[in-house]
């Protein structure tokens, strides 16, 4: 999908949201569950996400992606620590990253550079909310295309702008250890040499590699299934965009992703 049209690109998951909320109550509806509060509030779903293939890439990746996000959390002996009522207080959930192998061969940027493998990142994330505003952070180890650190820091300023639709916008600031700077931004004297003279030896250090904007639009279907829409785009910063394959690549990543989630509550206690 090398050098796709971003606006075409919103356009199809536009009219994908829009099918999306159609196709919803076919398969889900009120889940008939007791007024009372379960001790426990999931909302659990998927979601497809085009990004960059990898870091520097001008070509796409349409790749799964899981959603959760926690409402309720009984703790034995401390009760409801997180009570679901409001909108407002400490919250967290699992974050998680995919990023497509590279090859010499996806790109003529690539050549003479040796292949990565893809990579999973697992991870946590946390942060506060209010009503109106949220701040969070998170952070992942990596799997096997390369096993170095990574991290994100966001704000988001929320917004109703009708019944039962969200909307939040706001920066983001993405940051990553020494060992996936090597991976993605490095290039060795050998790679070098085997460019023909395309690339020079690189050797970046840690730190802030992008700063960015992200959005969603979030639609309450029924009480238990919400939609998703998001958006983003990110421009590589400091040692990522000083590095040769960024320089041949692109500097700009976007990034577009469609989900749905369904909610469970349950009590374990």
């Amino acid at each position: 999908m090398r050098g796709l049209n971003m606006t075409a690109i919103l356009k199809r998951l536009g009219l994908a949201f829009l099918a999306a909320t159609a196709a919803v109550p076919a398969f889900a509806q009120d889940s008939g569950v007791p007024d009372r509060q379960r001790q426990y509030e999931v909302d659990l779903g998927v979601g497809v996400n085009l990004a960059p293939k990898y870091e520097t890439a001008e070509s796409y990746l349409l790749s799964p992606f899981p959603l959760i996000s926690v409402g309720r959390f009984y703790v034995p002996g401390l009760g409801q620590v997180v009570d679901g009522k409001r909108k407002t207080g400490v919250f967290f959930y699992p974050s998680f990253g995919f990023i497509g192998e590279r090859k010499p061969s996806d790109s003529a940027d690539l050549n003479g550079t040796r292949k990565v493998n893809w990579a999973l990142e697992l991870g946590l994330g946390g942060g506060y909310r209010a009503e109106h505003w949220r701040v969070f952070a998170e952070f992942r180890q990596g799997v096997n295309g390369h096993h170095g650190q990574v991290g994100r820091f966001g704000a988001d300023a929320i917004i109703f702008p009708m019944d039962r639709v969200e909307l939040s916008f706001g920066p983001r600031a993405d940051f990553a250890s020494g060992s996936y700077m090597d991976t993605y931004f490095g290039v060795t004297a050998a790679e070098a040499a085997a460019s023909g003279g395309r690339l020079s030896a690189y050797n970046p250090d840690g730190g802030f590699k992008s700063l960015g904007l992200e959005t969603r639009i979030s639609y309450d279907w029924t009480d238990d299934v919400r939609v998703h829409l998001q958006g983003g785009y990110n421009r590589l910063i400091g040692d990522a965009a000083k590095s040769p394959l960024a320089k041949n690549g692109s500097k700009d990543q976007f990034n577009v992703g469609l989900g749905v989630t369904y909610k469970f509550r349950f009590d374990l206690f």
